[in-house]
């Protein structure tokens, strides 16, 4: 299955709430949330920066993961959030491969 990371800041009211009844809601609704698709949560870090918590999932295709996204941007908890692809390294050497072939026909504006 593929791999993605999705990467979200809460709003300040659903930090405000988090801190009157602290509990690991990464772990807790990413891992739902994966379940909810028939994918599995890979692991759920809380972080300093752009976003306040970041989780790698396995889940079976694109329409899966954009359901765990839609899903949870509709709760109303978060400001902002971003998924990205992973790749394994034979994917991306693939890639480098194919590039080849899209170089010879891709003309710069």
């Amino acid at each position: 299955m593929p791999l993605y990371m999705y990467q979200a800041a809460y709003t300040a009211e659903s930090l405000a709430a988090q801190l009157k009844k602290p509990e690991n809601r990464v772990e807790a609704v990413g891992r739902a949330a994966c379940e909810a698709v028939g994918g599995k949560l890979i692991g759920g870090w809380y972080c300093f920066g752009d976003y306040d918590l970041t989780i790698v999932v396995d889940v079976p295709n694109n329409e899966s993961m954009a359901a765990i996204a839609l899903a949870i941007g509709a709760g109303g908890a978060l400001k902002s959030a971003k998924t990205t692809v992973l790749m394994t390294g034979a994917e991306a050497v693939a890639g480098m491969k194919k590039a080849d072939a899209v170089a010879k026909v891709y003309k710069p504006a």
